[in-house]
């Protein structure tokens, strides 16, 4: 069974109701696009989140050093990063704090970018999400699920492997059945507008992602 990711939050009552249904993970944006939230907004939305729910911080181009503040501030445990760092800034922003670092791969059609395995070896996880030109995340698109799971036995599994874009309730155990991700990450897919979660939605997200035996 793979752990939960609610991503793109910007309640905290959503952030309560994911912290209910189960989900290992809770996100807030602090790159762009209409759910990026402030530093204050973020410890606001994350105020009520237990201990053993971790933190996702969802960073762009900001300086290591801004990033590093961040994390300090709003008390983040994992720190994602969508746009392209290599493994000397991955390093250095692991010597500043002790979080997760989590190395975001956008693909079309499945394909893997040319430096999967560098960032693989040295990130805590692997997210792969859909290229969308434009934006970071949070389209609501999905890669080619199939094409993908050859590339990654071709090339080698990350030792964690985070599955976003384009996920919904309707189409998670599909996905988890052809990837076997051990972390599932929905924003938009349980939304009903950018940044506002349907909690009729994310209910339906977690029980079907808590019904699929992956293991088989």
């Amino acid at each position: 069974m793979a752990s939960v990711k609610f991503c793109g939050l910007t309640r905290a009552r959503d952030a309560e109701l994911a912290v209910e249904l189960g989900a290992d993970y809770v996100g807030v944006i602090l790159a762009s696009g209409p759910r990026l939230l402030d530093t204050g907004r973020a410890r606001e939305v994350l105020a009520a989140v237990p201990g053993h729910v971790k933190r996702v911080g969802v960073f762009g181009s900001q300086e290591l050093g801004r990033i590093a503040a961040q994390v300090e501030s709003i008390e983040l445990d994992v720190v994602q990063l969508h746009t392209a760092r290599g493994r000397d800034e991955i390093e250095k922003l692991r010597s500043l704090r002790a979080v997760e670092l989590w190395a975001v791969m956008r693909v079309a059609d499945g394909v893997l970018p040319i430096d999967y395995e560098d960032l693989a070896a040295c990130a805590d996880a692997v997210v792969i999400d859909s290229l969308v030109h434009g934006a970071l995340g949070g389209t609501g698109v999905a890669t080619d699920w199939p094409a993908l799971a050859a590339s990654l036995e071709a090339r080698g599994r990350p030792r964690r492997l985070v599955l976003a874009g384009g996920l919904r309730p309707g189409n998670v155990a599909r996905a988890m059945r052809i990837l076997r991700p051990d972390i599932v990450d929905v924003s938009s897919g349980v939304e009903v507008s950018p940044g506002v979660k349907d909690p009729r939605l994310m209910r339906a997200f977690a029980r079907s992602v808590l019904s699929t035996d992956i293991t088989t």
